[in-house]
């Protein structure tokens, strides 16, 4: 039997991958084809989740065993873990960042002859970067202005944004000996 998906992804609407594999090929062997067809780095972590039909991760498939009792890709058979129609995968391929791609069984097949499986039918559109580095620090600190414009009043200094000018006492002078001493009482 012929399993078909389409992975999506949240970053790029434009973005469509379809897939067909066969009911015995496992999510080891679905990694690598979207690794292939994505030209991802393989040496960086991955994992399937099990997702509910709003999209929250439920049971792990890591890439390696990593001890903490989660089944690994490349035991876990498509048709051991694909059971009903729309059922959902969520695919982290950049942990650090939280991003994943969306992946949906829309169905099966017969087996064509000739056909080489997996295979990808359908591609659209630019697949996500694999790693972005520093994308949510960007976000943290994109409101702070540093300026050397001091006409400029209504902006807070940067030490009131982070101290919130509570930090007025100074520090001790720890070269002296004395001053350490007194610290110790």
């Amino acid at each position: 039997m012929v399993y078909k998906f389409v992975v999506l992804s949240d970053e790029d609407e434009s973005f469509v991958r379809e897939f067909e594999f066969l009911d015995s090929h496992t999510l080891l062997d679905f990694h690598n084809t979207v690794q292939d067809e994505l030209e991802f780095d393989k040496s960086q972590m991955a994992s399937f989740f099990m997702a509910t039909d709003n999209w929250e991760k439920e049971e792990e498939f890591t890439l390696f065993d990593m001890g903490t009792g989660s089944s690994t890709m490349e035991v876990e058979v498509l048709e051991d873990i694909i059971f009903r129609k729309n059922q959902k995968l969520l695919y982290v391929f950049d942990f650090f960042n939280e991003r994943s791609l969306f992946v949906e069984y829309t169905g099966e097949s017969k087996e064509i002859d000739g056909r080489e499986y997996p295979s990808c039918t359908n591609s659209k559109g630019v697949p996500p970067k694999q790693v972005v580095f520093g994308g949510s620090a960007h976000k943290l600190y994109n409101n702070i202005v540093v300026s050397d414009d001091d006409d400029d009043e209504d902006e807070p200094e940067v030490d009131d944004l982070f101290l919130n000018g509570d930090d007025e006492e100074p520090l001790p002078d720890f070269d002296n000996e004395e001053s350490l001493n007194e610290d110790e009482e």
